[in-house]
């Protein structure tokens, strides 16, 4: 029975930002680009959600929910450096974390020896020391694996604490809302409601045959979260899957021509993010391409590398793909992105070329 802890910072970046200047505790805030130019919120207060603003937010949008919302720039730097800070304060009691984000996080404490061994009192001890030394606040959520401790952590936010043990899983989880089920997004959450499911105890009507006929593979993470399980271990260290850079345009782009005018310095991007980001042992299996149009619907294309006289970053081939994946809509474009996947360093496929 594992012992874990999911650590969760609330609004990070606007916190760090009330810290570091007083004057802007209490008011609606929010952090991400500026309103007049195609900025995007990165997160806010809760002053400024009670107006319905949210993280992903246009900030023209949020500017019209709250005409009095202020708007500060992302420092990056800094919340990198606060981030390590509160990694500094985890590590005082396990060496087993998952990183999610810069303010989030997975902590196995299942043999840690401190606070007497108590999952609970680990948590609020964190959470203490995050308050004091930082300045800022954590919700903490302590369950017996990975997803029930997410979830935990957002049921008592912003700056609270919530125990699942292992005792209540199976009452808890009866009533919990898929909604809170990673990976249910809107169309799933509404497929299920469609066949009358609502909550983990309606899932478990249904076997594990039927919900993988109906949802593919992810039928099988639904049976098993759906009755309190899930084996993933904390995973201390993180394989990258993909290298990909976007562009957000000021003014849209109209016209084919207009968007392929953009993909060579895409690709010079692309091409010194891989060079810095490569290990020497990864090889590229697809090249993709991303397409947000100006009503914010965006679709995305890949295709696998070809024959081995293929380069991965043909630029003709990335404008086939840019063409085909803008010819789903025909719009006007305010976002482009191009990117590799890549493979698991373990095998190396015919016609798979090294970064070098």
């Amino acid at each position: 029975m594992r012992k874990i802890v999911h650590c969760d910072c609330d609004c990070f970046y606007a916190a760090v930002e009330m810290r570091d200047n007083p004057q802007l505790r209490g008011k609606a805030l929010a952090v991400g680009g500026s309103p007049t130019s195609r900025g995007v919120i990165a997160t806010c207060s809760y002053e400024a959600r009670q107006y319905g603003v949210r993280s992903a937010m246009s900030s023209a949008k949020a500017a019209q929910l709250c005409p009095d919302l202020i708007f500060l720039k992302p420092d990056i730097p800094k919340y990198q450096a606060v981030s390590r800070q509160i990694h500094e304060i985890f590590r005082q009691y396990t060496a087993l974390i998952e990183p999610l984000s810069l303010d989030e996080a997975y902590l196995d404490v299942t043999d840690s020896p401190y606070c007497s061994g108590s999952a609970t009192l680990i948590a609020k001890e964190i959470r203490a020391k995050v308050r004091e030394q930082l300045g800022i606040t954590i919700s903490a959520g302590v369950a017996p694996n990975k997803f029930l401790a997410k979830v935990a952590s957002d049921w008592n936010k912003p700056d609270g604490i919530f125990v699942i043990r292992p005792a209540d899983v199976a009452a808890f989880v009866t009533q919990l809302n898929v909604s809170k089920i990673n990976g249910v997004g809107k169309v799933t959450e509404a497929k299920l409601n469609r066949m009358g499911i609502e909550t983990c105890g309606d899932l478990q009507a249904y076997s594990e045959a039927e919900l993988v006929k109906t949802f593919g593979r992810y039928g099988t993470r639904l049976f098993a979260v759906s009755r309190g399980v899930d084996n993933r271990p904390v995973q201390t260290s993180r394989e990258r899957k993909s290298i990909s850079v976007e562009h957000t345009f000021s003014d849209d782009l109209v016209g084919i021509d207009s968007i392929v005018e953009r993909l060579p310095v895409l690709m010079d991007e692309l091409r010194g993010r891989c060079r810095r980001k490569l290990d020497g042992q990864r090889f590229v299996t697809k090249r993709f391409v991303k397409v947000k149009f100006f009503d914010f619907k965006q679709t995305t294309l890949e295709q696998k590398t070809g024959a081995i006289a293929e380069e991965w970053d043909s630029v003709d081939a990335y404008r086939v793909l840019l063409e085909a994946a803008w010819g789903r809509e025909g719009k006007p474009v305010r976002l482009l992105g191009v990117g590799v996947r890549l493979n698991d360093g373990d095998s190396i496929s015919t016609g798979q070329l090294p970064l070098l």
